[in-house]
Formats: C-alpha cells, sequence, structure tokens
C-alpha cells in the first residue's frame, strides 16, 4: 500500500471509526514527515470521542496505526486530533513548560514532571529555547519522567 493508499485507508477506517459513535463527518487527512494527521471537525461528541486523558483518541490512534501495518502500508505512524483539542493542549503545555523553564532559572532548582509522551515532547521542544535549560527523560512506561534543570557546564 503506497503512501496516499495508505493515508485514504486511514482516513477511511477512521470514518468507519466514528460512524460506529454515530458521528458521520469526514476527517481532513494530510501527511507530514511520514505521519499521517487525520483532522475531525468539531461534533456534539467532542468528550466522548477524545475521552478521560484524550484515553479514547490515543485508542482510536492505535487502531487505526495497527490496521495500517496489518495491511502492509508504507505510513503507519498516526495522528489524530479532534475538534483541535492536541493543538489546545499542546499550547497549554508550552505555556506551563516556560513557566516551569523560567522557575528552574531563577531557583536553580531541577523540576521533575509526570507527562505523557506527547506532552514531554512540547516541553523539550519549548526548552529548546533556551541555552541554559536541558530537558531529559528518565523512567520507563508510565512511570517515565520529565527532567527540566540547568544546563551544566
Amino acid at each position: 500500500m503506497n503512501q496516499q493508499e495508505s493515508i485514504e485507508f486511514a482516513q477511511q477506517y477512521l470514518s468507519d471509526i466514528l460512524s460506529f459513535f454515530g458521528v458521520n463527518v469526514t476527517a481532513q487527512a494530510s501527511l507530514d514527515e511520514d505521519v499521517i494527521e487525520l483532522a475531525v471537525p468539531s461534533t456534539d461528541n467532542n468528550s466522548l470521542l477524545i475521552g478521560r486523558n484524550a484515553e479514547t483518541l490515543r485508542s482510536m490512534q492505535l487502531l487505526v496505526s495497527s490496521a495500517l501495518r496489518n495491511k502492509g502500508a508504507d505510513v503507519t505512524r498516526v495522528n489524530i486530533d479532534i475538534a483541535d483539542y492536541k493543538k489546545q493542549r499542546a499550547e497549554k503545555v508550552a505555556a506551563q513548560a516556560k513557566e516551569w523553564i523560567e522557575e528552574v532559572i531563577r531557583t536553580g532548582d531541577s523540576k521533575v514532571v509526570n507527562l505523557n509522551a506527547a506532552d514531554r515532547r512540547v516541553v523539550h521542544h519549548v526548552a529548546s529555547d533556551y541555552p541554559n535549560v536541558q530537558t531529559f527523560s528518565e523512567g520507563e512506561g508510565r512511570d517515565r519522567r520529565l527532567i527540566i534543570a540547568q544546563q551544566t557546564s
């Protein structure tokens, strides 16, 4: 399955999942750096589709990605965003990250935070704008933590 077929398959597969929830919308699909981006417009069922702590959203991503792998698709990484939830979440995490980084710079004390993988990536990205701060992750699975610390010379 080539890239275009992979995108179309992912888009249709997600539409089928959404119809299970009684949501009949078409997700916008695109390819960004070997990741299929699927954007679902806002509906009355946003909270149901996103789920608590975005678990339903992540589960749908896993389903679509697994289906692509099973079909031997060229592209199997999938990012689903419902009603710009992830975009808004990333903006909030970025704002919080700036506060944490400023605190680390001001106090000199390291900050340890428990975040999911997507949120950790946002903090790493924000921290890259601060030459005197470093971020790294420690631990495995659900016990993985992000550490924000002053750059050691």
